[in-house]
């Protein structure tokens, strides 16, 4: 902590924002339920941009399994809460930084964290809650920030006026109570935005697909990897930085994929092309969970 100073762990951003702009990021609070992988690869980033203060959330700690992806997660975190892991390194990279910390009583006091932050970084998978925290993040008119369940990079910019992920995806969880969806129903959001990921990008063809339908069936855990959940997480934080600034561009709340295999940026196809390629990923999907 010698010589630290905010101006100084700062003073490389002048370029990217005017000094107005980091003050406007010191002041910003960011609430990133979720803090893993693409999560935590988020709240490094918005750390390290000069976001001044956070409220974060998770369930866990740091099992070995999360070493292969998740950047607060090392030998000597493995069985420590991710969130309280991930407050005391931001605080290693800016010791005058503010942080809430929840475990999984977060949802319980959603509508006050929704009251205070600026934006909403959705670094969790669980689809019950997701659901809670897209219905009272549009009540509050706050912004949400997310990814899809993807092998490809990808961000989504859900504004206040947007449709939630379960009307724009066709979720069952339509007119039901968060806390009444069952894991019946997670199976399905989930299925569905698989759906959505293989009719509009080229995830098919980067991932071992007999491997993606376990993960359909709930017969594995999600699979991931290092260099999709940084960039992600960092796209993610760009899109952050960007509400936080009132900066015009960026996507919307169908997103897009970033194909660092192909370079090139995958966007949604054109309705007509779209209801064409659904029907051949269902006959995909129907094979590959048969």
């Amino acid at each position: 902590m010698s010589g630290f100073t905010y101006a100084e762990m700062t003073t490389r951003n002048r370029g990217f924002v005017t000094a107005d702009e980091q003050e406007r990021l010191r002041a910003a609070c960011v609430f990133i339920p979720g803090v893993g992988g693409m999560g935590g690869a988020a709240l490094m980033a918005l750390v390290r941009a000069g976001i001044g203060s956070f409220v974060i959330a998770d369930l866990d700690g740091f099992e070995v399994s999360n070493l292969n992806r998740q950047l607060f997660a090392t030998l000597d975190t493995v069985g420590i809460h991710k969130a309280e892991a991930a407050h005391a390194a931001a605080l290693r990279i800016n010791p005058d930084i503010r942080v809430d910390v929840l475990h999984g009583d977060w949802t319980g006091q959603l509508d006050a964290i929704a009251r205070r932050v600026d934006v909403i970084v959705n670094g969790m998978d669980d689809a019950a809650a997701g659901v809670h925290l897209y219905r009272r993040a549009r009540a509050h008119g706050r912004t949400v920030i997310d990814a899809y369940a993807s092998p490809l990079p990808s961000v989504t910019v859900v504004r206040p006026d947007a449709p939630r992920p379960e009307e724009r995806l066709g979720y069952p969880t339509l007119g039901v109570e968060w806390t009444a969806i069952t894991a019946a129903m997670r199976a399905q959001c989930l299925m569905r935005e698989i759906e959505y990921v293989l009719v509009h990008s080229a995830s098919h063809r980067h991932v071992d697909l007999d491997i993606a339908a376990e993960v359909a069936a709930g017969k594995r855990s999600r699979f991931s990897f290092s260099t999709m959940v940084t960039m992600a997480g960092t796209m993610m934080a760009e899109e952050a930085v960007r509400v936080v600034l009132g900066r015009p561009g960026g996507t919307d709340e169908r997103g897009y994929f970033f194909n660092p295999h192909a370079v090139r940026v995958e966007r949604p196809l054109p309705p007509p092309l779209a209801a064409a390629k659904r029907l051949v990923v269902r006959g995909l999907m129907r094979r590959l969970m048969g």
